[in-house]
């Protein structure tokens, strides 16, 4: 293996560049507002909370906070980019986080000249403050950009301080299930989820199993939630928490009889964007 990446270390490595200083820079007197295409909620939620949406020329699918990003040109999901679609708004950066794709597209956008500037998804808390950095870099904005790295740093010790020292075992058992279309999904470890549990003091009920996972009979009478984490999209898509309830056994588990169910919008709990200390307070408190 001497001598050879894997495509995170690469990408990692792409993501760090633009905060040490290379590709595009800062934006300086007599430049012109740059034009950016935002490839992920957290980027675009960071983008609006400096004031620099007028920078914004297009973002993708899971943009939709604040409601005006909805309104916004959309370059399709962020797994599925498309270079003419992406090149036909004339950016001259593209912002995305490193699980964006397909690779091709995202070499196909370096070779035409235009930077693309990834961030490494470590879901910790970091990830915020890197995407903030970088927002505030490009758009010119690093002043406000300091000034909302500084408010939630605050935001973050304050959660940190109300931490209560619960022993492992005493934590809920929490299960975290999506439906956003298809079939019903659940999350196990190296997941966004996982993590937000695992900050917010509680058990990941599937933390024996990786990644996301079909939601069965079987992993339901595995996990025996004490609680279901769901997103209020999930509720929207299946018609309530009634219908909720009826999937693949959950009206059979500790939650469903103690009617313990927690939703959250999708991209506020799942993104890692500025919103992240405020939904994680929130979840700490409904979790308790």
């Amino acid at each position: 293996m001497s001598g050879l990446i894997t495509r995170r270390q690469g990408l990692q490595a792409l993501a760090i560049a633009p905060l040490l200083g290379l590709g595009t820079g800062p934006l300086r007197a007599g430049q012109t507002t740059p034009r950016l295409v935002s490839v992920h909620s957290s980027l675009t939620e960071t983008i609006y909370r400096l004031g620099a949406q007028d920078t914004l020329v297009g973002t993708d699918t899971t943009s939709t906070f604040p409601e005006a990003a909805q309104h916004t040109r959309k370059v399709g999901y962020m797994r599925t980019l498309s270079a003419e679609g992406l090149l036909a708004l004339q950016p001259t950066a593209v912002l995305a986080t490193d699980d964006a794709g397909p690779p091709v597209v995202l070499a196909q956008l370096r070779q035409t000249g235009v930077p693309v500037h990834l961030v490494p998804s470590t879901w910790r808390f970091d990830d915020v403050l890197t995407k903030v950095r970088l927002v505030a870099q490009l758009t010119g904005r690093v002043a406000q950009g300091r000034a909302l790295a500084a408010e939630l740093q605050a935001e973050w010790q304050a959660i940190q301080a109300r931490q209560p020292s619960v022993r492992p075992q005493a934590a809920p058992r929490v299960m975290f299930v999506m439906a956003h279309g298809g079939g019903a999904m659940t999350a196990g470890r190296d997941t966004p989820a996982h993590a937000m549990l695992q900050l917010a003091g509680a058990r990941n009920a599937l933390e024996q199993v990786s990644g996301y996972r079909a939601l069965s009979a079987e992993s339901v009478v595995l996990a025996q939630p004490d609680v279901v984490l769901t997103t209020t999209e999930s509720l929207t898509f299946l018609g309530g928490a009634e219908r909720l309830w009826q999937q693949a056994g959950l009206l059979h588990t500790p939650a469903a009889r103690q009617q313990r169910l927690v939703a959250v919008e999708g991209m506020a709990l799942l993104g890692f964007g500025p919103r992240m200390p405020s939904v994680l307070n929130q979840l700490q408190q409904q979790l308790a």
